[in-house]
């Protein structure tokens, strides 16, 4: 199984990143670095930390109580290999996943899009920023419903 680069796991933490109290997967690394981006940290793909998949599978299912997750970023695109992978894990293991990101709804492969539940597209533009949409930081961006 392949591995991953997260910056970090927060746990049954949000109900702003998707229906529900979800758990955030932050993938590091990051091609688009919108300007304003509130993860700039995370962009370069060199920091974070090292996870064998299956470990992280585990992990999941052991300390993330509702299976919700939102894998975000950086551009979790970025590692599209170990992205799908982890998307083929989770839906084996029946967790409801939402995918955040900064590209089109084009850019994401099919066997990706097939497996999650909710996709939010479109890049963070601080000129659209709004508050008034779920799931959401600009207008421009999509919080779509796949299944």
């Amino acid at each position: 199984m392949d591995d991953i680069y997260l910056n970090c796991i927060c746990y049954d933490y949000s109900i702003g990143d998707g229906p529900g109290l979800r758990t955030l997967i932050f993938m590091q690394g990051c091609d688009l670095r919108c300007p304003f981006c509130q993860n700039e940290k995370i962009w370069d793909k060199k920091g974070g930390h090292k996870w064998s998949i299956k470990i992280l599978i585990n992990e999941l299912k052991k300390n993330s109580i509702t299976k919700k997750v939102t894998i975000t970023g950086g551009e979790p695109l970025f590692q599209l290999e170990a992205l799908k992978t982890l998307v083929d894990e989770l839906y084996k293991e029946q967790f409801n996943i939402v995918l955040y990101t900064g590209h089109r709804k084009e850019d994401v492969p099919k066997d990706i899009l097939s497996k999650i539940n909710f996709l939010k597209y479109g890049p963070f533009i601080y000129s659209k920023r709004t508050s008034a949409i779920p799931f959401v930081g600009s207008s421009n961006q999509v919080f779509e419903k796949l299944r």
